[in-house]
């Protein structure tokens, strides 16, 4: 029995554009990867099914209960670990009860199994914070592993996971793969994780033209996609081939027919034949041209349809561009100074300590280190939105920083507001040109931030960085390929190869940091 069954569902975005329309799905109780582009809909259909928002027509049959893991959850600023895990009345009456301060109803309704279990579902996301721990104080990766053993913790019967393994080291993602094997039950995992997909069990993939089911991983579902591909493709190339025929041909009878009236004009105006003669001859031309012409009419809509059927077949995808415009920097220029930098969060035991490195010209640079060792910290530091504690930062160059919580953008303001602001000294064509390369297009400038996609966000964070007016000679980039779809990411590192400043880079995905030509790297 499916675990979801989705039928006859519809659902369109504020501006009335459908993203889903008559939609018929089903989910079994296995390990599912969700795949598409940026902006097929992965994210909304997880929420559909959460019941976060309401399908304009259709239903969703689900189980009883579903955990959502989302892609960027809110922040709360006093969050703690006992929160995430709901835990916090029975947290406080164990703490009573250690102290002394417990009553004796307190003492008979406290589970004191729940700090054993507690620990155990942390441990097996790698992680030993104890249960007050600020989520604030968190690195990305680390909050990612708290919030999917919160999420277990809980055992739904349904899990919907949205970029699980964004944020997530090697040690992380491995973890993930492993907590997910050991699962019993249904679970949709929306990524673009390779690694992760082929931990599934069966793909679902999202077009523009609808939803498609494979049995199997990635891998095959890749071999089995390519195979469709070829087989479309080249029944749209015959398609191609009977329609430009059957015009040809419809075109020479034309042709005939012009020169035989022609003809017939030549001989009526001679006089050489019976009017007779040349009226029954012009009603059998008009009879068999007329049966001719509807029979060419038939074959070429035929024609039509079956090239129109052919093309529907092959998905017309919309690449994604970027172009970084030249930021002028000369090699040997210093670009950053940091001379024995160390940084410690209050009440915390120091996160970075006597970081000293520097960049010259258009160097890439790698920072690596396990989830928690200090990467977004110290991008942070070199920035100026975090003060360390003692050593110094010196920048000489201009910089931007795209952070992997894209702190730049508002989520109240429209993509053409929030770049508006972040580039004012941008003329408005340029900037609705900026967006058009990210695949924001007339009415799509006018969604706000807070409605997207987290692939639709990292777009719109990538135009206000690379494609802003005034070109920053160092780019400070946290996990830049986060939610993006591996066709985006290939063209992501193709613009990064060929700009010309210097990038200092903290990502998870070593193909990544390989393809846009990283030469050294920072240890943390």
């Amino acid at each position: 029995m499916s675990s979801i069954v989705i039928a006859g569902l519809s659902w369109h975005t504020p501006n009335n554009s459908y993203l889903f329309n008559n939609l018929n799905l089903s989910f079994e109780p296995i390990r599912t990867g969700l795949v598409g582009r940026n902006g097929t809909g992965k994210t909304t259909l997880l929420r559909l099914i959460a019941g976060e928002i309401l399908p304009a027509t259709g239903t969703i049959t689900k189980s009883p209960s579903i955990g959502f893991l989302r892609q960027n959850p809110e922040l709360p600023p006093k969050e703690t670990l006992a929160d995430l895990f709901g835990i916090q009345d029975q947290f406080a009456l164990l703490r009573r009860a250690e102290q002394a301060e417990a009553t004796a109803d307190d003492l008979l309704d406290a589970d004191w199994t729940l700090e054993a279990r507690l620990e155990a579902s942390l441990s097996t996301m790698g992680l030993d914070q104890p249960l007050d721990t600020p989520i604030s104080t968190l690195s990305g990766g680390q909050r990612m592993r708290a919030r999917l053993a919160a999420l277990m913790f809980a055992e739904p019967d349904t899990l919907l996971l949205d970029e699980p393994t964004n944020h997530l080291d090697r040690a992380g993602r491995c973890l993930v793969i492993d907590a997910l094997r050991a699962w019993n039950g249904c679970v949709i995992v929306a990524s673009h994780d390779r690694k992760l997909l082929n931990a599934m069990d069966a793909i679902v993939e999202l077009t523009s033209l609808g939803a498609l089911s494979y049995g199997g991983n990635y891998d095959e579902y890749r071999e089995m996609k390519a195979a469709e591909l070829a087989s479309a493709e080249a029944k749209l190339v015959r398609a191609e081939h009977a329609l430009s025929s059957t015009h040809a041909r419809a075109q020479l009878a034309a042709e005939r027919k012009a020169r035989t009236d022609r003809q017939g004009k030549r001989l009526r105006a001679s006089g050489s034949q019976s009017k007779l003669v040349l009226n029954a001859a012009r009603e059998r031309s008009q009879s068999s041209g007329s049966a001719a012409a509807r029979l060419r009419n038939r074959q070429a809509l035929a024609a039509e349809n079956a090239f129109e059927m052919a093309r529907a077949d092959v998905e017309i995808l919309q690449p994604l561009s970027i172009e970084i415009p030249p930021s002028g920097l000369v090699a040997g220029r210093d670009v950053l100074h940091l001379e024995d930098l160390c940084f410690q969060y209050p009440d915390r035991p120091p996160l970075l300590e006597d970081i000293s490195f520097a960049i010259r010209g258009p160097e890439r640079v790698a920072i690596e280190g396990s989830n928690g060792s200090g990467k977004s910290t110290l991008l942070a530091c070199i920035h100026g939105d975090l003060q360390p504690q003692s050593g110094s930062v010196a920048v000489h160059v201009p910089m931007a920083l795209l952070d992997q919580d894209l702190s730049l953008l508002k989520a109240e303001e429209t993509v053409r507001e929030a770049l508006a602001r972040l580039d004012p000294d941008a003329s408005e064509n340029d900037r609705r040109a900026v967006l058009a390369r990210f695949l924001f297009r007339g009415e799509d400038v006018k969604q706000k931030i807070g409605a997207l996609s987290g692939g639709q966000r990292l777009r719109v964070g990538l135009a206000c960085t690379l494609g802003h007016s005034q070109p920053s000679q160092l780019l400070l980039l946290d996990e830049p390929s986060n939610h993006l779809d591996i066709e985006a990411i290939e063209t992501l590192e193709a613009a990064l190869t060929h700009y010309d400043g210097a990038i200092l880079a903290v990502s998870h995905d070593q193909a990544f940091l390989d393809g846009i030509g990283v030469a050294r790297t920072l240890s943390l």
